[in-house]
């Protein structure tokens, strides 16, 4: 068992490790190198911990040395350990949210193929601006800077030499982060990124069966670094047994996901339901839902209802009843008057 804080710490100890074991074994470094296929000059950078060792690098240098099962355990493991990385959020935050869009844009930088696997939310490269700040808006420290340097890496997307899977469930997509307007434009930009040659973003519907659970959201940078984030933090992943492992996941999931036209015919219908959307006005935020018998912070109607015509008998209101999506609350929870006085017509 180990603390979260341990993990990334353990590479000058790594590094001492396989030098006391090259020494012991009684080889020296050009030796080793032949034996286990590694250029002597790598092999004098990992003992002197100026490169971090993959675990098949370690695990080739101990078979080459011929050290105990014991041993091979215990380096092995303090290999992934080395090759795990956790990034507290509490970390993150004292360095300042700019600075983590700085790290981001790095990794994004280096590889030439990034799948994204989206549960939860929508992620910074897809994000409209509204979107970004409200994303943040939990979080203390500088957001204008933040969200300069979060669509600064937007433009990565427009790359042609760089490719992007996005895998998002329906949850991720239509969770209401922001008001439904700044929503419906969130959806017209996923669709419209989607239509981009090197960019393939698929949407797994709530009705579609998966026979797996979506726990966390995770990224895959090529075929060599992995990361997972939790509400504490991300963890990083360069051991390639777990960075196979999330490249298997995304490929499950993947296949449970509507892509191309049937993607954008979806987030279309989204959009269209986040603009069918229209909030009572604040004088109405305190009555009672006679459903659930919840006080509603708003009440949500088809934005039709607002642009019903008024007549002398003014009895428009009856058709709410027979809406779905307030069901009978709203005769109970807005005024009898006609709509339109009620400042509704928008």
């Amino acid at each position: 068992m180990f603390e979260p804080e341990d993990l990334g710490q353990r590479k000058e100890e790594l590094a001492a490790a396989l030098r006391e074991a090259r020494k012991r074994a009684g080889l020296t470094g050009d030796r080793l190198a032949a034996r286990c296929g590694i250029s002597q000059s790598k092999i004098s950078k990992l003992e002197t911990g100026k490169v971090l060792p993959s675990v098949t690098d370690v695990e080739r240098i101990l078979s080459a040395l011929g050290v105990s099962d014991e041993q091979q355990r215990e380096l092995a493991a303090l290999a992934r350990l080395a090759n795990t990385e956790f990034q507290s959020v509490r970390a993150a935050l004292r360095r300042g949210l700019h600075q983590k869009q700085r790290e981001l844009a790095a990794l994004e930088a280096d590889a030439h193929h990034i799948r994204f696997f989206l549960p939860l939310m929508i992620t910074g490269l897809l994000q409209t601006p509204e979107y970004a700040r409200a994303s943040l808006a939990n979080f203390p420290g500088d957001h204008p800077q933040a969200i300069a340097k979060r669509l600064d890496r937007q433009e990565l997307l427009y790359d042609a030499s760089k490719r992007f899977t996005f895998v998002l469930t329906e949850a991720a997509v239509r969770w209401q982060l922001c008001a439904p307007r700044v929503m419906a434009v969130q959806m017209d930009r996923l669709a419209s990124l989607s239509a981009l040659p090197n960019i393939r973003l698929g949407v797994i519907t709530l009705d579609t069966y998966v026979p797996d659970g979506a726990l966390n959201t995770f990224t895959i940078y090529d075929e060599r670094l992995a990361t997972a984030e939790t509400f504490g933090g991300v963890i990083i992943m360069r051991d390639p047994r777990d960075v196979t492992y999330h490249l298997q996941l995304f490929s499950f999931f993947e296949q449970h996901a509507a892509f191309n036209d049937e993607a954008r015919s979806l987030l279309g219908s989204y959009a269209e339901a986040f603009r069918a959307v229209v909030l009572l006005p604040h004088s109405f935020h305190n009555r009672n839902n006679s459903v659930t018998g919840n006080r509603l912070p708003y009440c949500i109607l088809p934005i039709s209802v607002g642009h019903m015509t008024c007549d002398t008998s003014c009895n428009k209101w009856e058709k709410w009843a027979h809406l779905s999506w307030c069901e009978r609350s709203c005769p109970r929870c807005a005024p009898s008057t006609c709509p339109h006085v009620a400042g509704l017509d928008r």
